[in-house]
């Protein structure tokens, strides 16, 4: 796995960071926001472009998919694999984002309207796309496989890596996948406010408060994991020491608004056990989508509950220190439950107390520090914002 998260620049960094409750929400950097409500996000501290891309690829690329492909690097190096010694067509790539490549989107057009369209780079054409960190890894490792991209914001780190498996299922040997998002940018941040649950409160210590009493809603981030999902066999063949397995998955969808119908998550939930052969009781440790938005944590903490029953099981909510990455925000929770699995330590969410737990969301969350426990089984579960649920199962290798 490789990880770019606002509370870490690399794997190891991001998680002895989420271990000692470092946040990394803090005022936004990368614009001015001073003149916005919502003046707060998650930005992925230390990152200069030019340590970790080659020259070329600076003036092809934004900033969202500068850290998708070091963090893909970092994956692809920590599997121990050399992509161009494989078959050609033997490993392919699947991630998500939701938003593509708004800042550069944004820079272009300022240059068209302020310049003239002679002025407007031809990557444009591509560097904007939600499919262009697909296409900028497959690229610059070989990987001619399978290949594709999945859109459904924050569940969408799940689901690439359910279709990644997918395609371990049709042959190929192994899928490079996972999600990295971001639009902290003057364009991205309008298409954000305009979704209507961006938190304006300026304490990075009180704006995002999921499961809360305080919660006023969320605070935007950017980053992700890339993970190397492999087919086991080929794993055992060539000793590969995994961090863990994909052992159950499952998506919904919420019913249509004001038909009263009951939100997909829990449906999500009981279908990647079912796919996974477990039962409720197997899960040692749910990571919790946590909107931070009052109605949809409830709705996440009742369908938690009637899983598992009242404070049943163990709830992790390691985003309180990025705030939501999009599509980026399922596949970083997904790398943090398989090194809990590892290290058979529950990481905490921080900011959030039991004192604030309203009595109505009887959840068992981790708060103020770690919980060391044996874990063998981690749920994860992700919404995306138009009704997309998924959930994911791993287990201990």
């Amino acid at each position: 796995m490789g990880v770019a998260a606002p509370n870490g620049l690399g794997r190891d960094r991001w998680w002895q960071a989420t271990l000692a409750g470092e946040s990394g929400i803090r005022p936004v950097s990368r614009f001015d926001a001073r003149g916005y409500p919502a003046q707060l996000a998650g930005e992925v501290p230390g990152f200069d472009a030019a340590e970790h891309i080659p020259g070329r690829l600076l003036p092809q690329t934004d900033h969202m998919t500068r850290l998708a492909l070091t963090a893909a690097d970092e994956a692809i190096a920590d599997s121990g694999l050399d992509p161009h010694s494989e078959p050609e067509f033997a490993s392919g790539v699947v991630t998500a984002a939701s938003a593509g490549g708004f800042e550069f989107g944004q820079r272009e057009l300022e240059a068209l309207w302020g310049k003239g369209s002679r002025h407007v780079s031809a990557y444009q054409s591509f560097a904007w796309f939600y499919a262009v960190n697909t296409g900028q890894i497959s690229i610059r490792h070989g990987l001619r496989g399978p290949s594709g991209v999945i859109v459904s914001e924050q569940a969408g780190g799940l689901d690439a890596v359910a279709q990644a498996r997918r395609q371990l299922r049709k042959g190929s040997r192994r899928i490079v996948t996972g999600g990295v998002d971001g639009a902290i940018c003057p364009w991205g941040w309008a298409a954000l406010l305009a979704g209507g649950h961006m938190s304006t409160v300026c304490d990075p210590a009180r704006a995002f408060l999921p499961f809360d009493a305080a919660a006023r809603g969320q605070v935007a981030g950017e980053g992700g994991a890339i993970l190397v999902l492999e087919d086991a066999a080929t794993a055992r063949d060539r000793g590969a020491r995994p961090y863990g397995a994909l052992a159950g998955y499952a998506a919904t969808f919420d019913p249509r608004p004001g038909s009263g119908g009951e939100p997909g998550l829990r449906r999500a939930a009981e279908g990647a056990l079912a796919d996974a052969g477990l039962t409720a009781d197997a899960v040692d440790v749910v990571f919790a989508d946590a909107a931070g938005v009052p109605e949809l944590d409830r709705a996440e903490a009742d369908a938690i509950c009637a899983l598992f029953g009242p404070r049943g099981v163990p709830v992790s909510v390691p985003k309180t220190m990025t705030g939501r990455l999009a599509a980026g925000g399922g596949s970083l929770d997904l790398a943090a439950a398989l090194l809990a699995l590892r290290d058979g330590v529950i990481p905490p969410s921080v900011h959030i107390t039991g004192d604030g737990l309203p009595e109505h969301l009887a959840l068992d969350l981790v708060t103020a520090t770690p919980r060391e426990m044996p874990l063998r089984t981690a749920l994860v579960l992700a919404r995306g914002q138009g009704g997309f649920n998924a959930a994911t199962v791993v287990t201990a290798p």
